[in-house]
């Protein structure tokens, strides 16, 4: 049978906690969702209700059945928009912002969007409070949601260059691996953190001749113990980064220790057929939507288990800091001190709030 919009209240009710998982937007190239049905499964077995956005599962391959199956009940956008939990892979434009209910939450990843001053008046006029998962941290203090993503964006990085070097992708048909008689391809990674870890470690993984290239000696240690002694790790210095970057097949840059700015000379040394991606200006994750949705689910379980054990949102944002180094706004007030600093906009600081909630 054809899952049924329907009607649902909009308050929770006063033992479960309701969720929205919203669609992504169809005119943009993201992809990514934070719940598969299975994990909508577990949250709605342990007694809380979650809705989804018809069509909200296609980009991950399934379908409205599947998530009415595991419990979710299948709703519009407006009804999804109309609960006091809304999940959105991105943050939301401001037409959905407005038609939220005053003083809900919004849970999402950081987005250029939140740097928009017309955003971020309407956060504040509805009382909206936004938590970003990927400025969250675990209680061992890490940044799982971000890392998450960071390495799955590293692998795929690799998945995308073998895909351009190969003759269905437009190349000249190579494998970055050698075989008997034939040299690897040589890869070179400019940057640090996870995601050029991830991206080292994959292309090794594939058999490529892989460099990594930083202008912190600390950060290259620590990328060759996390990769092993096949990775070779250099100094960023004009001659060497000269030589590698004529050399390269593939070329990946992220964030460096120190900024760094590939000086737009070098281009022309590049080989024509080379692949060149920025990490900080793309995101291969898009292409592995599903993968990243079923590694995301296995966090947000425990986190929504976590906020039904405490008993709301506010409950577990009061006792929980790593939560609260995600929270940007909060009942009306900007938190996050680099969205601030970049709108000119003052900021309070988000335990000064609490503080004054629970008196």
């Amino acid at each position: 049978m054809e899952p049924q919009l329907k009607e649902v209240e909009t308050e929770n009710d006063k033992n479960s906690i309701c969720l929205s998982l919203l669609a992504n937007y169809a005119d943009t190239e993201e992809t990514r969702l934070f719940l598969t049905p299975e994990a909508v499964g577990m949250l709605t077995s342990s007694g809380m209700r979650v809705m989804v956005e018809e069509g909200a599962g296609i980009d991950i391959s399934f379908s409205d059945d599947t998530y009415a199956e595991y419990g979710a009940t299948i709703v519009d956008r407006s009804t999804a928009l109309n609960n006091n939990i809304v999940l959105s892979f991105a943050p939301l434009n401001l037409k959905d912002i407005m038609a939220m209910p005053k003083n809900s939450k919004l849970l999402c990843m950081m987005g250029s969007a939140l740097f928009e001053h017309d955003i971020i008046n309407a956060l504040l006029e509805r009382h909206i409070t936004v938590g970003c998962f990927d400025n969250m941290l675990s209680h061992n203090d890490e940044p799982v949601f971000a890392n998450i993503i960071d390495e799955i964006d590293g692998r795929a990085a690799i998945m995308y260059a073998q895909d351009h070097l190969s003759f269905l992708g437009g190349g000249k048909g190579v494998l970055l691996a050698g075989v008997a008689g034939i040299n690897p391809c040589e890869v070179l990674l400019i940057g640090e953190g996870n995601d050029i870890c991830a991206a080292a470690s994959a292309a090794l993984d594939s058999g490529a001749d892989v460099t990594l290239l930083n202008n912190d000696i600390s950060a290259l240690q620590a990328a060759r113990q996390f990769c092993g002694k096949n990775l070779s790790t250099l100094a960023i210095h004009p001659r060497v980064l000269f030589n590698k970057i004529k050399s390269a097949d593939v070329i990946i840059l992220g964030s460096t220790t120190r900024p760094f700015e590939m000086p737009k000379k070098l281009t022309m040394a590049m080989k024509d057929s080379a692949y060149v991606l920025n990490l900080q200006e793309s995101h291969p994750s898009v292409s592995v939507p599903r993968t990243v949705a079923m590694a995301l689910s296995n966090v947000l379980v425990n986190f929504f288990g976590e906020m039904a054990l405490k008993g709301s949102f506010d409950a577990m944002l009061a006792t929980t800091e790593g939560m609260q180094r995600g929270i940007l706004t909060y009942r009306g007030k900007l938190t996050d001190k680099l969205v601030a600093s970049c709108l000119l906009m003052p900021s309070v600081d988000i335990n000064v709030l609490l503080a004054g909630a629970g008196n």
